[in-house]
């Protein structure tokens, strides 16, 4: 018995000595305050590795605090491992091999989250507008308390900013409209898509309405994780938000088993049998698309058709490995578009080509969009094509790194209102700036939703 209530305090203190117990303790109650302070509950700082994740989000350093907490976990792990290795010596062949093992593995992960620690606090006293002297009592056991006590009880040390204020900012951010739902077109009235993670409720977008009439080519930017991923898998309803999804008139969402053969959706790779015809890869992807009443030759009648509109004629008996890698990019495209859909859109169907390749395929894109479809795209290369777009949608991150609608136009407009010549500078504007952007993102945000909604 007394041998677990030690390994509980040593694994909760570090130690059974009473001055690391009572450092330790100090650490926990400054911890507590600082987390106070900056609009976290201060209970997170008795929650092992729970509670680096959340001091990480008080230094704004949250990508950070993910990996803290891991190492942290994994570490603590690691030495459990190794106290029970020890206990068991005597009683395992080669204890000692066992021993060095989780040994090294312990050193490793101790080293990574000093790393951590060091980036975390780094960021907290940058938030406390601090020197960086103080970084160096944070570097041992035995002198963090020191930093985080000063911090956490003397009045004059306060945060430049709180994660609740950072919260409230974005709060006053949204734009709280709608877009008016089009007879004929798609409509987007998205309020908030979210997910749960390292202990709290992340928003990954937030606040986006629009509405695209048929017959428009509409071009998707943003820049890493603004959410162009999450906001196309909400609109084909694949993953659900909080939002009303309408296409010509119908809802996506309590309609999708009739709705899914009304949007096709082109993903970057390329999930073709190379062994496989064009005319077999066709034939099986019009039994998986086309509705079950569908006649075995009416699916032959329809991969004719879309064989003639992206030129896959010629090589409808050729091997999917053979092909160029244009003609692999209008087959991808073709696959899709068996279905006749009224929706299509397209994760970087350029990917790969070369200018001239790229050029022909946003062609042929524009083609289909005049025929009354409304066709979305997201490409890292727009420049070269963009006298094809009508329209363009801009997500931006905010800092709370929640996917926004910073702009949705016309090409030109979008261009006066951003002061940019060029849809590359537009992501570069509200692009974070340790991402190498502008990190102009909120401020962009607040504009369109002034000009929007007043």
């Amino acid at each position: 018995m007394q041998g677990l209530i030690g390994d509980v305090v040593r694994f909760y203190f570090g130690s059974t000595a009473p001055v690391d117990i009572v450092l330790r303790i100090l650490f926990y109650a400054g911890l507590w305050r600082i987390l106070q302070k900056s609009g976290v509950k201060g209970w997170w700082a008795l929650v092992p590795w729970a509670r680096e994740y959340q001091l990480a989000r008080c230094a704004h350093r949250e990508p950070e605090g993910r990996a803290y907490c891991i190492t942290s976990f994994a570490s603590d792990i690691a030495v459990l491992i190794l106290a029970v290795v020890e206990r068991q010596r005597g009683q395992i062949e080669d204890v000692d091999t066992l021993t060095i093992v989780f040994l090294v593995i312990g050193v490793s992960l101790e080293l990574v989250w000093i790393v951590f620690t060091i980036r975390v606090f780094s960021g907290l006293i940058q938030v406390y507008g601090l020197r960086k002297r103080w970084l160096w009592l944070c570097l041992t056991s035995y002198t963090i308390w020191i930093p985080v006590v000063v911090w956490g009880f003397v009045k004059s040390y306060q945060p430049r900013w709180k994660v609740e204020d950072l919260r409230e900012l974005m709060e006053s951010l949204a734009t709280h409209g709608s877009a008016s739902v089009l007879d004929q077109g798609l409509t987007v009235n998205l309020k908030d898509r979210t997910v749960t993670e390292f202990f709290q409720k992340k928003v990954l977008l937030k606040d986006i309405h629009l509405s695209i009439p048929q017959g428009h080519m509409v071009l998707l930017l943003g820049g890493s994780g603004a959410g162009k991923t999450t906001f196309i898998n909400a609109v084909n309803g694949y993953e659900k938000a909080n939002a009303e999804v309408m296409l010509n008139g119908a809802d996506m969402y309590t309609q999708y088993k009739h709705m899914q053969y009304e949007v096709g959706f082109v993903p970057q790779s390329e999930m073709m049998q190379g062994k496989d015809t064009v005319w077999n890869t066709l034939l099986d992807s019009a039994s998986l698309r086309l509705p079950m009443d569908v006649t075995a030759e009416q699916r032959k009648k329809r991969v004719t058709e879309v064989m003639e509109i992206f030129g896959l004629e010629p090589v409808k008996n050729n091997l999917v490995e053979k092909l160029s890698g244009g003609q692999k990019k209008r087959l991808s495209i073709s696959m899709e578009f068996l279905s006749n859909p009224s929706l299509f859109i397209l994760d970087e169907p350029d990917s790969g080509l070369d200018g001239v390749m790229a050029r022909e395929l946003f062609e042929q894109l524009r083609k289909i969009a005049d025929t009354g479809k409304i066709v979305i795209v997201i490409t890292h290369t727009p420049d070269r094509v963009i006298d094809l777009f009508d329209d363009v949608i801009v997500l931006a991150k905010d800092s709370a790194r929640t996917g926004r609608l910073a702009w949705y136009g016309g090409i030109e407009d979008a261009k006066k209102f951003f002061q940019r010549d060029s849809m590359e500078k537009i992501v570069k504007a509200v692009n974070r700036k340790e991402e190498g952007g502008d990190g102009l993102a909120d401020e962009y945000v607040l504009k369109y939703a002034e000009v929007q909604y007043g």
